[in-house]
């Protein structure tokens, strides 16, 4: 597995450093329906390190010995600048651009933890949980309130979600995680997952598209 790093739309690196990935669960009501969930107040959030990281186009190593391991597909935000309680607008400019990422879950873990009212990091922040595409620079984005996005599984649509279902937006996520807590270049933010949750298996062909943008394909190791 070679070292991840930003990459653009047209393979170039992408100049910023690489940072934490602040994860935000429950943001698809649908999603909460299936994992019969509470809907959240506010927005829930959890971190992954940036040992978390791959990239989409490299084998999506899940761990063998640890129960299913789910699929989670949600667009991600590259950050730029930093931010610290900011506002609307502020949220918008430190915006670098947009991308989709997998949040890799370890579900019998998780249910475990969840169970003890604790921590979710063994379940969500292990070694390559985040592999993550190209990123669509924000000036060739022209709506972020209107993305759609979908994950096939061995051929077979299982996931599909539009970023108009987020019970909280991207901009709002932005400003309220800079509120607890300083956003720093490079950082990514993941934005929630829709329904159509489930487990993956080894040697399974993935395909991940951000519709008008992006295709990425790629397999289960």
């Amino acid at each position: 597995m070679s070292a991840y790093k930003h990459i653009d739309n047209r393979g170039k690196e992408i100049p910023l450093p690489l940072g934490k990935v602040v994860c935000v669960g429950r943001n698809y009501l649908k999603h909460i329906e299936e994992l019969n969930n509470e809907v959240p107040s506010e927005p829930l959030l959890f971190m992954k390190p940036a040992t978390a990281l791959c990239s989409l186009k490299q084998p999506v190593i899940i761990p063998k010995d640890k129960g299913a391991c789910h699929n989670e597909l949600e667009v991600a935000v590259l950050i730029k600048s930093p931010l610290s309680n900011g506002s609307s607008e502020e949220a918008k400019n430190a915006i670098w651009g947009i991308g989709l990422g997998l949040d890799l879950t370890l579900r019998d873990v998780q249910s475990k933890l969840k169970a003890k009212g604790q921590p979710w990091e063994r379940a969500k922040a292990f070694d390559y949980s985040c592999p993550v595409s190209q990123f669509i620079e924000k000036k060739h984005i022209q709506d972020y309130a209107n993305l759609e996005f979908s994950l096939k599984v061995a051929g077979k649509l299982r996931q599909q979600g539009n970023t108009k279902q987020m019970i909280y937006s991207i901009t709002d996520l932005i400003v309220e995680i800079s509120k607890h807590f300083k956003l720093m270049p490079g950082d990514i933010v993941m934005t929630g997952t829709p329904e159509g949750v489930g487990p993956l298996c080894a040697e399974e062909q993935l395909e991940v598209t951000l519709e008008n943008h992006f295709s990425v394909g790629t397999f289960v190791i």
